[in-house]
């Protein structure tokens, strides 16, 4: 009786779940990054999210007398299932003590409220969906992660496994040094796009025209991402709202536009990874956070390559080669090393790419699954 799993109702209760991770997270987890609470407040909100028109999501939070120990999300994505003909249940803000009981009390309650709504599957974490933070880290628990990618103690992978989950899909994120990013991987790169003898060319995002390039590229990530396992297409709300939360820290010169023969083939997005800036705000950009973050910014040194992908009938082009190239040659002269992540570990061109380039895999993500 001293256990108890209950629905979030109250403003207290959302409260109480936002703020969790505090108290999972203390000084022996300094690679922990606190996320923005305002941020997370609107993940949550269906007014302001637009996951939300076609998704449905329970909270649940852990109280053991009376202290809140743990919490879960379960969320149903119709869109997804709708896709790929699935009936696929998901959860994500996942976060526990290190105690079984808890653990497998809270997917208990997820799994059941699924299981109600015809679902068969359980699987995640995601939040919510593989658009947004996805995977479980089960190893590189040293680094601090990258921006939009989760972190969670090692100890978790114990919990789900032992619940009865098993591997889905496994995610990898490369890192590069500095020593990727010099002129000899340049040449090579070069050799490659002469090679494949198409008119090939990028450019950067022009933010005077946003909108319309926010259209250009959900068009683009929606048709050369549409076959990835797991993928479900954005719909213009979700593209919209996400790029309103990216337009004060994309680098237009790192957001590059490919074309083929003068037209869009291809979309490759880079980060300046602001968790670097964000890590010291303790989860608060105001009052005084923003004078901080805007300190830490100019010290940032990392770029995350978050997606590149170009559409099927271009693949032979050499356009991927040009992103990197390009991506390389900007990201040098603005100082920064590169992670890119995640890439599935079954996408072998690109993980043999990344390979051959000098990145070598540094973090792993798993997402697990479980039949109801």
């Amino acid at each position: 009786m001293s256990l108890q799993i209950l629905p979030v109702r109250s403003a207290s209760d959302r409260k109480a779940f936002l703020r969790l991770p505090w108290s999972i997270y203390p000084e022996r987890h300094p690679a922990w990054v606190p996320p923005l609470l305002r941020e997370e407040r609107k993940r949550l909100d269906p007014d302001r999210n637009p996951f939300f028109q076609h998704g449905a999501v329970e909270l649940f939070l852990a109280l053991r007398h009376g202290i809140p120990v743990g919490r879960i999300a379960a969320v149903e994505n119709t869109l997804h299932n709708e896709y790929h003909r699935d009936q696929v249940g998901f959860f994500g803000q996942f976060e526990s003590v290190d105690d079984p009981g808890v653990a497998g009390a809270l997917l208990e309650a997820a799994a059941a409220w699924l299981h109600r709504r015809g679902l068969t599957m359980i699987r995640g974490p995601v939040n919510f969906s593989l658009n947004e933070e996805s995977g479980l880290l089960v190893d590189g628990f040293e680094d601090p992660p990258a921006i939009l990618m989760t972190y969670n103690p090692p100890y978790y992978r114990g919990l789900l496994e032992g619940w009865g989950m098993t591997q889905a899909k496994d995610l990898w994120a490369w890192v590069g040094d500095r020593s990727v990013f010099e002129e000899r991987r340049f040449r090579t790169l070069d050799r490659v796009i002469r090679r494949s003898g198409a008119a090939v060319q990028v450019r950067g995002l022009d933010m005077r025209d946003f909108p319309a390039e926010v259209d250009l590229v959900r068009s683009l990530y929606n048709r050369a991402w549409k076959d990835n396992w797991g993928f479900t297409p954005m719909t213009d709300a979700e593209v919209a709202h996400m790029a309103r939360g990216l337009k004060p820290i994309i680098d237009p010169e790192l957001a590059l536009i490919g074309l083929v023969d003068g037209e869009p083939a291809g979309f490759a997005l880079s980060l300046p990874d602001v968790n670097q800036a964000l890590k010291p705000l303790n989860g608060r950009l105001f009052p005084f956070g923003f004078l901080r973050f805007l300190h830490g910014r100019k010290h940032i040194d990392r770029v995350r390559i978050i997606t590149l992908g170009v559409l099927p009938e271009h693949r032979r082009t050499g356009l991927d080669a040009l992103f990197y190239l390009e991506t390389f040659r900007r990201a040098t002269a603005k100082g920064y090393y590169g992670e890119s992540s995640w890439v599935l570990e079954d996408n072998t061109l690109m993980n043999r790419a990344l390979s051959k380039m000098g990145f070598r895999i540094y973090k792993t993500y798993r997402i697990y699954e479980k039949s109801l």
